[in-house]
């Protein structure tokens, strides 16, 4: 809910329930936001400026990113504002090169390394100070989401993830799979441990981006049982388990489309030219309206000079009009 309604949700609908006197259920919590802004302007459906969910479609970006990115912005706490630039950037760097990394390439190693069965794992010191680290994400993330701080949540989920790539260039499996019997085994229980951070995240995901997080769970192939989030890092994925096919979950955004985009959803111009000078922009049109209720109320400007600027106004209106257009426009102002 935006903040603009807080009040009527929160002061004068209650009221209205306590004088009702019929014992109904008052109101004891809320999520609201602030605005959520349009590039550097606004939103308006009118003037077909910023994207909505009718067009959204024809930009052949999956619904999930979008539901990612607006989550991502989510107004909490102060106005925040939708970019296409940004929008790329973060599919970019978030979703493609930090968690569809992480989760990409633990399931390709275990499918060419160990034939797409989760190895024995003897987990390490090291190990388990990872585990140790993504229970404190885990648990903030849990607290967030009761908070209703949803915008907070997800980057615990991209903390996880990136806390999973570092572990793995750490530790190197590509190289330990090449060694001793102890490297390899070495490789498998880190493997192991990533395949089951990775059905860990994909319970995480599933109120921001819940395709996302079925596919992972059917390359997973993952047990019903792991939709449960509990205050501790469980193995859902035991030795033996066979996961299904890993396929990436995001593909890379060219930073050109970020303008392209923009270009198309900027909306219809707000000018034209009225006697080929003088320009035509709501903020005049407002400006001259401003002016003709000035000269009304004023009581000592004559019926020609008000009559005059009406018709300023009326042909600023019509102009306006077609220019945005609308092929209506307001009464004669009298």
């Amino acid at each position: 809910m935006a903040k603009d309604n807080v009040p009527f949700h929160t002061v004068i609908f209650p009221c209205s329930l306590i004088g009702a006197d019929d014992n109904y259920i008052l109101l004891n919590n809320i999520s609201a936001t602030e605005y959520l802004n349009y590039e550097d302007g606004k939103f308006s459906k009118s003037r077909s400026v910023g994207v909505f969910g009718d067009s959204a479609h024809d930009t052949d970006i999956p619904a999930d990113i979008y539901r990612f990115y607006l989550l991502y912005v989510r107004p909490e706490t102060q106005d925040s504002a939708f970019s296409w630039a940004d929008l790329v950037l973060k599919n970019n760097s978030e979703l493609l090169n930090n968690l569809g990394n992480f989760i990409n390439r633990s399931l390709m190693f275990l499918k060419n390394n160990f034939d797409s069965t989760v190895p024995p794992m003897d987990l390490t010191v090291e190990d388990f100070s990872l585990i140790a680290l993504i229970t404190r994400e885990l648990k903030a993330y849990i607290s967030s989401l009761e908070a209703q701080r949803i915008r907070d949540g997800i980057r615990f989920i991209l903390n996880i993830s990136r806390l999973g790539n570092a572990h793995i260039q750490a530790n190197q499996p590509w190289k330990l799979i090449k060694g001793s019997a102890d490297e390899k085994s070495r490789a498998g229980s880190l493997i192991g441990l990533c395949a089951n951070i990775t059905c860990l995240l994909s319970v995480m995901l599933q109120p921001y981006m819940p395709t996302v997080s079925s596919q992972i769970q059917q390359q997973l192939q993952a047990p019903k049982r792991c939709n449960v989030l509990l205050e501790g890092f469980v193995q859902f994925l035991i030795p033996g388990h066979k996961i299904g096919k890993p396929v990436p979950l995001f593909s890379k955004i060219e930073n050109n489309k970020a303008q392209v985009l923009k270009e198309t959803f900027q909306g219809k111009q707000q000018q034209t030219k009225i006697d080929g000078s003088v320009k035509v922009t709501e903020e005049l049109l407002s400006k001259q309206a401003n002016l003709v209720r000035t000269l009304k109320s004023s009581g000592n400007t004559s019926k020609e000079v008000i009559d005059v600027e009406v018709k300023k106004l009326i042909e600023m209106r019509k102009e306006l009009g077609i220019a945005t257009g609308s092929s209506k426009t307001k009464k004669k102002d009298k």
